[in-house]
């Protein structure tokens, strides 16, 4: 069976990754039928995914996110195909989620009195 990995680093902490996490497994659910189960720890969750030809596991860690799944004989002819969706669904969440950097205020010079 094909397998996928999938590890994407982030600076969220612990805290806005599971807010993304959750965010994946709702939209995995939605999408593609997946069962997800959350399962929540300390320093890290792990959400347990499965449907009929996939299972996986996507390790949620304050700096990165880890997907390992197993796709079954039909599905392992699409496994690039799904790999890549899956690495683009985790960037545009992660993309949503990370904090706007902040621009250098400019200050005008000041004008001379008249």
């Amino acid at each position: 069976m094909p397998d996928l990995h999938i590890h994407r680093e982030h600076q969220l902490g612990l805290a806005e990754a599971r807010k993304v996490a959750w965010k994946w497994a709702e939209d995995a659910e939605a999408r593609f039928s997946m069962e997800c189960t959350v399962l929540e720890g300390e320093t890290s969750d792990t959400i347990e995914f499965t449907r009929p030809g996939v299972n996986g596991r996507l390790v949620v860690a304050p700096d990165h996110f880890e997907l390992d799944a197993k796709l079954g004989f039909l599905l392992g002819a699409f496994s690039a195909r799904i790999e890549s969706e899956i690495g683009q669904a985790l960037d545009e969440l992660l993309k949503s989620a990370a904090p706007a950097k902040k621009s250098a205020a400019k200050r005008a010079p000041a004008r001379p009195k008249r």
